[in-house]
């Protein structure tokens, strides 16, 4: 078996209108390092997963999985733990893209400092716009003040959410991290057995970084930047509100 530096997981869903320009600039721009990437396709009803054996079923370090259920994001991404020979494991998702060697750099990054589990790096719209994403531990005022945001003028607890007030240009240390992009270390990411299962979309995120913590620190990494759809689905779906609801719900119970 060969020996990766860095491993990254997308997990799929129906998402044959993006994942193909996800993958194209990951393995366009990942060149400092050896990088295998997986792709979890979670029962796609789409064109997705015939995309992805057409485009990409030759190349040497993408392998596509495809799973007999759909148990939701975290099992997704678990599923691949086993294979997982890297330093480095990055979360990805399907509707991101990266425009310069990012995942070098987080990598460099974690290599002068060991004491950091999990990065997150500065994630914005496809625009360029800053994505307003929480960086402490959600509660239920911050997740009210997200749930009626107004990027253009954040409010003073959307602000303290997503950490506004700290020097946006440097890295700090975060309570929370978002699951479109995180790299972590391997080892500690097999050592807490990935994400919560029991979440099947929604807060594993969290979850996942509060426990990281637990072992290590978490820190946002301005210097990598990447590029999200972010759809907001859960508020354009009722079905999708509902397991939002019951995450958020699992969540507070957890880590009261």
């Amino acid at each position: 078996m060969d020996t990766y530096t860095v491993t990254g997981c997308i997990v799929t869903h129906n998402n044959e209108s993006t994942i193909e320009k996800t993958v194209d600039s990951l393995l366009s721009y990942t060149k400092g390092v050896g990088f295998r990437l997986f792709i979890t396709d979670n029962l796609s009803t789409d064109n997705t997963v015939a995309l992805l054996k057409e485009k990409f079923g030759g190349v040497s370090n993408v392998e596509i999985i495809e799973c007999d259920e759909n148990n939701g994001f975290g099992s997704g991404h678990n599923s691949v733990i086993p294979k997982l020979d890297s330093k480095y494991h990055v979360i990805i998702n399907p509707d991101v893209i990266i425009a310069d060697d990012v995942i070098t750099k987080m990598a460099e990054f974690l290599d002068k400092n060991d004491d950091i589990g999990l990065l997150s790096p500065r994630i914005c719209f496809p625009g360029g716009r800053d994505q307003i994403l929480g960086k402490r531990d959600p509660k239920l005022r911050y997740l009210a003040a997200s749930r009626l945001r107004n990027d253009n003028k954040p409010g003073s607890l959307l602000r303290e959410y997503a950490m506004l007030d700290r020097d946006m240009s440097k890295p700090f240390d975060i309570e929370n991290a978002t699951g479109c992009f995180m790299m972590l270390r391997t080892g500690l990411f097999k050592k807490i057995g990935g994400f919560d299962e029991r979440y099947f979309l929604y807060f594993e995120d969290s979850d996942l970084t509060r426990t990281v913590r637990k072992f290590s620190r978490a820190v946002y990494y301005p210097d990598a930047v990447v590029y999200h759809v972010w759809g907001r689905e859960s508020k354009k779906s009722l079905r999708l509100m509902a397991v939002q609801i019951k995450s958020m719900i699992y969540y507070f119970w957890k880590w009261k």
